[in-house]
């Protein structure tokens, strides 16, 4: 449900990936078939001195060294940035506020706005699914979701909890939940299971 941009990503890691992968087979070509290694040695001490020549040709100055060296740091700091802007890109699509109407004169007599926080739902819900025994942990976090705030239930049912029934019980919940705001709120429900609730007594629910 959140911003996270997945299929960019996928494509980054891949294509990490791929260059890791050639890279790798690359360097065990050199090191165990020698007629790759005579050739690298041949093919990259030309392109050395190239490199010589051209650092020499671009000095700023008789003591200092190439502008090549200040272009690639240039470089470097594009890509710094780029970096930490992918990654503050990373996790969006968290909202706080749930529902936002603008009254008028006509409903009630006094123009204005009304703005129903996400917090009010979410201590809803998990007021009541903290006084439920069968559950292990529980959490309700807002998102939002095609431009509209929604609600993500995630529970973690105890050991021998049918999870249909524990579905059945939050869906009850959310439509409780609607008619008391008087709005239909999309919601996630996520059951999930894990060692701490095969390892954790489950209690009999009255």
């Amino acid at each position: 449900m959140n911003g996270t941009p997945r299929g960019f990503n996928r494509f980054l890691l891949g294509l990490l990936g791929l260059v890791l992968l050639v890279l790798g087979a690359a360097v065990v070509a050199l090191a165990a078939v020698p007629a790759a290694g005579s050739w690298w040695q041949g093919w990259s001490a030309p392109q050395l001195e190239s490199l010589r020549a051209l650092a020499a040709r671009t000095r700023l100055s008789p003591t200092m060294g190439s502008w090549i060296w200040v272009l690639a740091a240039a470089c470097l700091l594009v890509v710094v940035i780029v970096m930490v802007a992918w990654i503050a890109n990373q996790g969006k699509g968290r909202t706080g506020i749930l529902l936002e109407r603008a009254g008028s004169a006509e409903d009630d007599g006094a123009a204005g706005k009304v703005v129903l926080s996400c917090a009010v739902a979410e201590q809803a819900l998990k007021s009541a699914l903290s006084e439920r025994t069968d559950l292990a942990s529980a959490s309700v976090s807002s998102w939002n979701f095609r431009g509209q705030a929604s609600l993500r239930v995630r529970v973690l049912p105890r050991q021998g909890v049918a999870p249909h029934e524990v579905a059945g019980d939050i869906g009850a919940l959310v439509e409780s939940l609607d008619r008391l705001l008087g709005v239909q709120v999309p919601v996630l429900v996520s059951i999930g299971s894990g060692a701490r609730s095969r390892f954790t007594k489950a209690e009999r629910v009255r």
